[in-house]
């Protein structure tokens, strides 16, 4: 069994496809995965910590991570690892506890030294070559979603979910 507490979370070509859309005056916006929303609140009410971490700042990013009601934020970072270890260490959890999805380069030193390493299906080969998990979904279509469905799965904690819906394992939708 699993004994994942956290989830860590790039932003672009995770929670996002990649895609940036910028208008004539500069400004960026992101497309987020309302799937990936609900799953994040299902993540954290079942008593998971979620960190998101990108070597970008965006004011869209942390309007996202209020209104999930995430409350570990790392934008502007340029070394994820060091960044997300020191959050940890406040958290007073470990590396080992914790599963991150990355997408490119820059997550490969988090996939290395972390619990449970994914990648997003269009993730660069060499992220793919870190993981140990490799989801279905691309990024921002889904993929956060998936992973913490087989998180709570593996956990044993899905039934938990289902009865938020007054669903039974089993019983059809």
């Amino acid at each position: 069994m699993l004994d994942i507490r956290c989830l860590c979370l790039d932003v672009d070509g995770v929670l996002t496809d990649g895609r940036l859309l910028m208008d004539d005056g500069g400004g960026v916006a992101r497309r987020f995965h309302v799937r990936d929303g609900i799953a994040i609140e299902w993540f954290q009410k079942l008593g998971g910590t979620v960190v998101i971490c990108s070597g970008k700042t965006s004011q869209a990013v942390s309007a996202r991570a209020r209104e999930l009601g995430v409350q570990h934020v790392i934008q502007g970072s340029r070394d994820k690892l060091s960044d997300l270890r020191a959050r940890l260490d406040e958290l007073k959890l470990s590396l080992e506890q914790t599963a991150v999805i990355g997408d490119d380069l820059p997550d490969v030193p988090l996939l290395r030294h972390c619990g449970l390493p994914i990648a997003v299906r269009d993730a660069a080969e060499e992220v793919k070559q870190a993981a140990k998990l490799v989801t279905e979904a691309a990024g921002g279509h889904g993929a956060v979603r998936e992973v913490v469905e087989y998180l709570l799965r593996s956990s044993g904690r899905w039934p938990e979910v289902l009865e938020l819906y007054g669903i039974r394992e089993g019983q059809p939708g």
